[in-house]
C-alpha cells in the first residue's frame, strides 16, 4: 500500500465514516489539532525520564482514542468497549498525577513565563497545543455530540501539562521566571 493515495489532492479527505469533507472543514481541523498534540507531547517525551515517559505514553494513545472519536461523525458518546472510548477513570489519572507533582513543589504565586529546561519548555509547548485542541474541539459545536469527557480531559490535560513542566524545573533546579 502506498502512503501517498492522491485522493486528497482536490481539497478534500475522508471522515472515518467515509464521507468527505473539505480539509479546511472545523472537524478535519479539531482533529488535526489532536494530532498536533500528540506530536508535541511525543516531542516531550524525548526528554523525559522512565517514570514521566510511561505517563506520557498512556496520555498519546488516550489522544489517539480522541482523534479517532473527533473525525467520526457519527461517534457521539462511543461504547465504553469500543477502542476509541476514553474511560472516565483516565481523567481521575490525570488529576493524581496533577496532584502528586503540585505536592512535590512550592505554590505558585505569581504568573510564570514558559520555559526553562528543555523538557520543561516541551511540555508548555504542548500545553499550549492542548489549549487550541480543546477549543477546536468545542468549536463543533453542541450539534456534533462530542463525548463531554473529551473536554474534560483536554482541559485537565493542558493542567497537567503545566504542572509537569514547573515540576521538570522543579526536579532540575531551575527557578521559574516570574511575570
Amino acid at each position: 500500500m502506498k502512503i501517498y493515495t492522491k485522493t486528497g489532492d482536490g481539497g478534500e479527505t475522508s471522515l472515518v465514516d467515509g464521507s468527505r469533507v473539505r480539509k479546511d472543514h472545523v472537524r478535519v481541523g479539531a482533529f488535526g489539532d489532536v494530532d498536533e498534540l500528540n506530536a508535541a507531547i511525543g516531542m516531550a517525551a524525548v526528554h523525559a525520564g522512565a517514570e514521566l515517559t510511561a505517563l506520557l505514553d498512556g496520555i498519546q494513545r488516550d489522544l489517539f482514542a480522541i482523534g479517532a472519536q473527533v473525525a467520526d461523525p457519527r461517534a457521539q458518546v462511543a461504547s465504553r468497549k469500543e477502542k476509541a472510548a476514553l474511560a472516565p477513570a483516565r481523567t481521575v489519572e490525570l488529576e493524581r498525577a496533577i496532584d502528586e507533582r503540585d505536592a512535590q513543589m512550592p505554590p505558585l504565586t505569581a504568573f510564570i513565563l514558559p520555559g526553562g529546561t528543555p523538557l520543561a519548555a516541551s511540555l508548555h509547548v504542548a500545553r499550549t497545543v492542548c489549549r487550541r485542541a480543546e477549543r477546536s474541539v468545542l468549536a463543533l459545536g453542541p450539534a456534533a455530540a462530542v463525548d463531554p469527557l473529551i473536554v474534560i480531559y483536554l482541559n485537565r490535560l493542558s493542567d497537567l501539562l503545566f504542572v509537569l513542566a514547573r515540576h521538570a524545573n522543579h526536579v532540575a533546579g531551575r527557578a521559574e521566571t516570574k511575570w
